[in-house]
């Protein structure tokens, strides 16, 4: 199977008090980078969904993810929220037959955890949704998406993300555990940074 990684950095920041989520520093390297390099690691055409250049954060989030072999697209009404990301994105898409929906927050997704999550993707490939968890069986990220849900996808609206999506294929989601909580630490305000630094 031929999956895209999605990876969604369109977003405000809007509860990090003006500081920018992805620009903060996880061992040497901004968070963003970070995770993009990550998600070139795992393989696969890695697409990335960025604000205008103009807009807040939007051009050091374009700077930086140059010179990585990533396809970055602009997201002119990233304001609306998530959804907007993804009907950009899986517009954008080279074909495929599925598309990992990978959030920019998630510091302690590995590498090997998505490429854990592509053999899964692979070894059950009759899943429409396919969904990381943590060692508990919470649902978490990444989400992945057969390729037949993309116009589904692409007719989303609003901030609330694929859930309807998910929701309605909820008794055909496969779920992949991941370590710990790597599928599901995503951290959104500076105490949250300070907590998991000083942890």
């Amino acid at each position: 199977m031929r999956i895209a990684t999605v990876l969604l950095a369109a977003g405000s920041s809007s509860r990090m008090e003006g500081r920018d989520k992805l620009m903060e520093r996880v061992g040497d390297q901004p968070l963003l980078h970070l995770m993009a390099v990550r998600a070139l690691a795992a393989g696969g055409p890695v697409i990335v969904a960025l604000p205008d250049r103009n807009s807040p954060f939007g051009l050091t989030r374009w700077d930086c993810v140059e010179g990585l072999d990533v396809l970055p697209v602009s997201v002119p009404d990233a304001s609306e929220g998530m959804n907007a990301s993804l009907r950009t994105t899986i517009a954008g898409l080279p074909p495929v037959d599925a598309a990992m929906i990978l959030l920019a927050d998630l510091p302690e997704l590995t590498a090997d955890d998505l490429r854990t999550m592509k053999q899964a993707i692979t070894r059950n490939p009759d899943h429409p949704i396919w969904r990381a968890t943590d060692t508990d069986g919470r649902p978490g990220h990444p989400v992945a998406f057969s390729a037949t849900l993309f116009p589904d996808l692409l007719a989303l609206t609003g901030d609330t993300g694929a859930q309807s999506i998910v929701r309605a294929h909820k008794d055909q989601v496969h779920l992949i555990p991941l370590p710990g909580s790597h599928a599901t630490l995503d951290l959104d305000t500076p105490e949250a940074w300070d907590t998991w630094r000083n942890r």
